[in-house]
Order: C-alpha cells, then sequence, then structure tokens
C-alpha cells in the first residue's frame, strides 16, 4: 500500500536525479567554450535558454492543464526521458553556439514537466504539512541544480563530456522511479476536460496573489545568483591571489547547501507559519546582495561562510511560496497553479540573469549583485501591503 510517508523519498530522488539536467551546461561551460569556441558570453545565453525553454514549456501545460488532466507520474516520465535525449546531444562535436542554445532550450522546456510536476505529485499526497514536504522536494531540486558542479570538480581530470553522460542517465533513472512506483495521490483530483481559461482563473484568489508576489521578488535573485556565482568566486581569488581553491567544488557546496535550508525552513514553518518563515529567509537574502559588493576583503573562511549564509538563505522561501501557491489553489487546478506561477518566476528569472550578463562587461561582478536586491525589496514590500 502506497502512503505518503513512502511515497515522498522516491520523489525527492526522483527530482534530484531529473534536476541534474538544469545546470548540466554550466558546469562544463569552461570546456563548452573550449571545444566548441564559443564567446565569453555563452554564460548568459545558454542560462537564459535553459529558462526560456522552461517558461515556454510551463505555459504550454498550464494553458493545456497537462498535469491536472493527465497522470503526472507519465507526464514526469516522458518528460525525463525527452530531457535525457536532448541533454545527451550537447556531446555532438558538431555543435555550435546556435544548436547549444537549441539543446539547452529543449532541456529547459522538458524540465516543465518535472520540476512544477514533482510539486504537484507531492501535493497529491499531502494535505497537511506541504510546506515541510516541499521543502524536501525543493532541496532536491537544488541538490540536482549544483550536482553538474561536483561532478565537474571530482572528475574533472577525466573527460568532460562524462558530466553530461551521468547527468543524462540520472534523469532517465529519475523518471522510471516514478513511473514505476508512484501512483495518483490520494488527493489528486483529475479534471475531465482541459479548461483553456484556468491560466486566468487560479490568480483569482487574493491569497494565491501574495504568495506569488513573494516567490516573484525571489525568483528575480536565485538563478542570476546562482549562474554567477562561479564567478563571484574567481574574481575573489583575482583579489586575493594568494588564495588557491576549486571554484567547482564551492560552488557546488554553496548551492547545494541550500537544500538545508529548504528543509529546515519546512520544519520552522510549522511552528511560526510559511508566509513569515518565507520573508525571513526573503529579507536575509536581500541583505547578502546589498553587502556583496564589500566582501572580496573578508578573509577566506569569513568569505565561504557569508556566501553558504547566502546560499541557504536564496532558496530556503521557494518550497514555501509554492506551498502557500498550492494550499490557496483548487484541487483541481493545484498542478495548473504551480505551473503558471513558476512560469512566470522564471520569466522574471530570465530579466535578472540578462541583467547581470550585461552589467558583468562594465562594471566588476562584486558590484551586479546589488541589483539582485531589487526582487526581494519587491517581494517583501507586495508581502506586508497585502497581509
Amino acid at each position: 500500500m502506497q502512503t505518503a510517508r513512502h511515497i515522498l523519498p522516491i520523489i525527492v530522488i526522483a527530482q534530484f536525479c531529473c534536476t541534474s539536467l538544469w545546470f548540466a551546461g554550466n558546469g562544463v561551460l569552461t570546456e563548452l567554450i573550449t571545444t566548441f569556441n564559443l564567446n565569453n558570453e555563452a554564460l548568459g545565453t545558454l542560462t537564459s535558454a535553459v529558462q526560456l525553454g522552461f517558461i515556454a514549456g510551463t505555459l504550454l501545460f498550464a494553458i493545456l492543464t497537462i498535469s491536472d488532466k493527465y497522470n503526472p507520474s507519465l507526464v514526469f516520465f516522458i518528460c525525463a526521458l525527452a530531457g535525457a535525449g536532448v541533454n545527451a546531444l550537447t556531446l555532438i562535436s558538431e555543435n555550435t553556439i546556435v544548436t547549444l542554445t537549441i539543446i539547452r532550450g529543449a532541456t529547459g522546456f522538458f524540465l516543465a514537466g518535472i520540476y512544477p510536476v514533482g510539486m504537484k505529485i507531492a501535493s497529491d499526497y499531502f494535505d497537511k504539512g506541504l510546506g515541510k514536504s516541499l521543502g524536501y522536494l525543493v532541496g532536491a531540486l537544488v541538490l540536482g541544480t549544483a550536482f553538474p558542479h561536483a561532478t565537474k570538480a571530482f572528475v574533472g581530470t577525466f573527460d568532460w563530456r562524462l558530466v553530461l553522460i551521468i547527468t543524462s542517465g540520472m534523469a532517465v533513472i529519475g523518471g522510471l522511479l516514478i513511473l514505476l512506483f508512484v501512483k495518483r495521490g490520494p488527493f489528486q483530483q483529475p479534471l475531465k476536460e482541459v479548461k483553456l481559461n484556468a491560466f486566468f482563473k487560479v490568480f483569482r484568489n487574493k491569497d494565491l496573489k501574495v504568495a506569488a508576489y513573494g516567490y516573484f521578488g525571489h525568483m528575480w535573485e536565485l538563478y542570476a545568483f546562482w549562474a554567477f556565482l562561479p564567478l563571484l568566486l574567481f574574481r575573489y581569488i583575482e583579489f586575493n591571489p594568494e588564495i588557491s581553491t576549486n571554484i567547482s567544488l564551492w560552488s557546488f557546496i554553496i548551492i547545494a547547501i541550500g537544500s538545508l535550508g529548504c528543509i529546515t525552513g519546512g520544519y520552522i514553518s510549522e511552528a511560526i507559519g510559511m508566509k513569515k518563515t518565507a520573508s525571513i529567509a526573503l529579507l536575509i537574502s536581500g541583505i547578502c546582495c546589498l553587502i556583496s559588493p564589500f566582501i572580496l576583503n573578508l578573509s577566506f573562511p569569513l568569505f565561504i561562510g557569508f556566501l553558504l549564509i547566502w546560499g541557504i538563505s536564496v532558496i530556503t522561501d521557494s518550497p514555501l511560496f509554492s506551498a502557500l501557491v498550492a494550499k490557496n489553489a483548487s484541487n483541481q487546478l493545484k498542478g495548473t497553479a504551480l505551473t503558471i506561477v513558476t512560469s512566470l518566476g522564471f520569466a522574471i528569472s530570465i530579466i535578472s540573469i540578462q541583467l547581470l550578463s550585461f552589467l558583468s562587461k562594465h562594471i566588476a561582478i562584486e558590484y551586479c549583485f546589488v541589483f539582485l536586491a531589487l526582487g526581494p525589496i519587491i517581494g517583501l514590500i507586495s508581502l506586508f501591503r497585502k497581509a
């Protein structure tokens, strides 16, 4: 008999395996630039391609209410398999910046059937304690996102193509886990027909909109911080030439530690509430953005300590905002509501990534992160004004 307690670890492992596709390109970006003769703007281009593909996928999934109409486990499996296949196309030796952009965009498209659909599956199994449950799930996303950096750090002496082979293989395994072991949840109420007006209907709920505003402010900061973190680490080493360290390893650790924030935040939210916990995390990460220009003069332990705090706070609020969205959506449209809000959040992340990509050409990278504070500030104002 399937129970929520037994299902959650399976969903978490599958989510970790499949979301490793997300930053697979970033994890070997230096090698991609060298192998395919790309320019230094490839970081912003390829990262944004994944986000744009994800946005396109989530918009289509939301408009067609796919995760509410069809078996979400089957949707998850199909997208995991397709994402793994597309990711493996990066290995083709004739790739150019155009084909790599298309490949990363297609990978993002299929991730639309993994990340929000995974949250939908979890919400079908959990009524109470959803914030804690999604904390584990988003924690798995964080580890999956960080995993390519770890792979590169530990297999750096081997062919970089191993990173892509490993991440594609993991995605296949994750999809199979969901297909074989996760059935329809007890709180799922499948739609009998596609509702094309659902895209607009979900935002009629005021509490859902409050959660969405907070999520949008969080997303302005999150992926830009993750994408440009290696550059900030490199800048510190450049500023302090006596320091020698493994940038890929520290990128992994700083991103991955956010998974602890997600899990811990879920437990804290049961004591003080999801909205309050999310607001505190948003405030801390916003402060980190504002302080960032002054951290290059810190000793290495203090510098890393600061980034670890930032790495925790920047993601802690994400599962809580998603849980609030799911909680305030109708049972029949939970998947669609999560997909819509996630889609708009990632659209916002495109703007901040491109902004940092532009700014980094004109000012030192440590000053660029200040502009990410705009998201937490607006998110907090919206949360408290709407409270």
